[in-house]
């Protein structure tokens, strides 16, 4: 197993922007700190988070097997208004979801396959989608951060072990000029 694949021990809040809090958002300038007790929680964050996503946003998120990436993703595409099913593209890598409503396509990339950085990404033209969709990757750290120096970055932490515990803590840290006024606590 790949590092950037092992469980993530915890949050570090000085890497995030923000501080963290066991009840609500806390926030800074570039960041905010959220805690998700459900499923059904991570799938309403992405639909909150839809709203202030635009074309040309890129979103990668962080985070083990399990930690509801794909969910998160589901809940984006639900407030895009995409069309189909938000599913794990793990298989085939990329799925892009057309606008139903006249906005930005959601294209969805599942980067966990990859091994190399933005060379083997180029293969999926991600920089001719870019401007006019909402690319959100994930499991893309290291691999495509050359695409845009505004992206949107979502670490999401769970209890790791033998646990049922759904909670999660959802780190969301703005990078770049389109993200350092938006408020990411009002999310």
């Amino acid at each position: 197993m790949e590092a950037a694949h092992q469980p993530v021990s915890g949050v570090d809040p000085s890497v995030s922007g923000a501080t963290s809090s066991a009840s609500g958002a806390t926030s800074s300038a570039s960041g905010a700190t959220l805690s998700v007790e459900s499923p059904q929680q991570m799938q309403e964050l992405g639909r909150r988070l839809a709203k202030i996503l635009r074309p040309g946003d890129l979103v990668m998120l962080t985070g083990e097997l399990g930690a509801g990436k794909t969910t998160l993703t589901r809940g984006l595409g639900e407030g895009l208004g995409v069309r189909g099913a938000v599913t794990s593209p793990t298989f085939v890598i990329a799925r892009v979801h057309p606008s139903l409503v006249g906005g930005p396509a959601l294209v969805h990339v599942d980067a966990y396959r990859l091994g190399g950085g933005l060379d083997e990404m180029e293969d999926l033209d991600l920089d001719v989608s870019l401007p006019e969709s909402v690319v959100v990757v994930e499991w893309g750290d290291g691999k495509v951060e050359e695409l845009t120096d505004d992206r949107l970055h979502l670490l999401i932490h769970r209890v790791t072990g033998d646990t049922d515990d759904d909670r999660r803590t959802v780190v969301l840290r703005g990078i770049g000029a389109r993200w350092a006024e938006e408020d990411l606590a009002l999310v």
